[in-house]
């Protein structure tokens, strides 16, 4: 029987603040160093070394025996890109990715709530990568429809891949939910004045189309106003209604949120 060991080093200690208690010293050595050392201690089969956040800082500290066995084994290392070969069109920081998910409603979870299997594409371009830059990808994200992460269901999303300090590698896109009509019919739902002015942009068209000889005989400028008002506020309180019902909220509040209702 072979016994393996994973050395988890892909972290971004955010309860630390600013540092990475990867890297943060114990009688003057970084814990991360101590760790790789009791692993080789335990002579092992295989060692997976899994980098992420700061990577290239924790490989400087990693004995040179993990290096080395890293090499003898085959081993390799999780997102370990070679940067001159990526497509620098698909590199996207978190707060690019954020600003694209509060535009066309979309959620940006682990693959792990992702209801759907993926594509064959999407695997193949996968292998691709991973040929190109001899490493395994993981930890991947997707950017989708809320749905997709409660049902199975055929709406397109986008794979990407960690590469650190809050950039993202886009792995695949399939489907069509960057389209411009998305974006449209999602502008509402960004916050409470687009809202407010879609319901009165809104009622405006139904007064337009709205007899007001049903209303009085003798029509006039009030009269248009008071209609206005009432349609306005017949279909505010529906949109209200129904949002507190089903439990949505704005487009910033659930880019990043894997719950359901929130």
């Amino acid at each position: 029987m072979k016994i393996s060991a994973i050395i988890l080093a892909a972290g971004e200690s955010k309860r630390m603040g600013s540092l990475n208690k990867l890297l943060l010293p114990i009688h003057e050595e970084p814990i991360i160093r101590i760790v790789c050392k009791n692993v080789i201690k335990a002579k092992l089969d295989q060692v997976i070394l899994v980098t992420g956040h700061q990577s290239s800082e924790i490989k400087k500290v990693v004995p040179d025996q993990i290096n080395q066995i890293i090499k003898d084994l085959g081993i390799k290392r999780l997102n370990n890109f070679d940067l001159d070969l990526l497509n620098k069109q698909k590199i996207f920081h978190l707060d690019h990715i954020k600003k694209i998910c509060i535009d066309y409603r979309l959620r940006f979870l682990d693959i792990k709530y992702f209801k759907n299997d993926l594509p064959e594409e999407a695997i193949k371009e996968i292998d691709r990568i991973e040929n190109l830059h001899d490493t395994k990808l993981g930890e991947y994200k997707v950017m989708a429809p809320s749905i997709l992460f409660r049902l199975k269901k055929t709406d397109d999303p986008l794979l990407f891949v960690p590469l650190g300090n809050d950039y993202f590698y886009l792995v695949h896109k399939w489907g069509n939910d960057l389209s411009p009509m998305r974006k449209v019919f999602m502008w509402p739902l960004k916050n409470i004045w687009n809202l407010l002015i879609s319901i009165f942009i809104f009622s405006l068209v139904v007064t337009e189309l709205t007899p007001i000889a049903f209303f009085t005989k003798t029509p006039d400028v009030s009269t248009y106003w008071m209609l206005l008002f009432f349609i306005f506020k017949a279909i505010a309180s529906v949109v209200i209604y129904f949002g507190f019902a089903l439990g949505k909220n704005f487009n910033p509040a659930i880019w990043n949120n894997r719950y359901n209702k929130t």
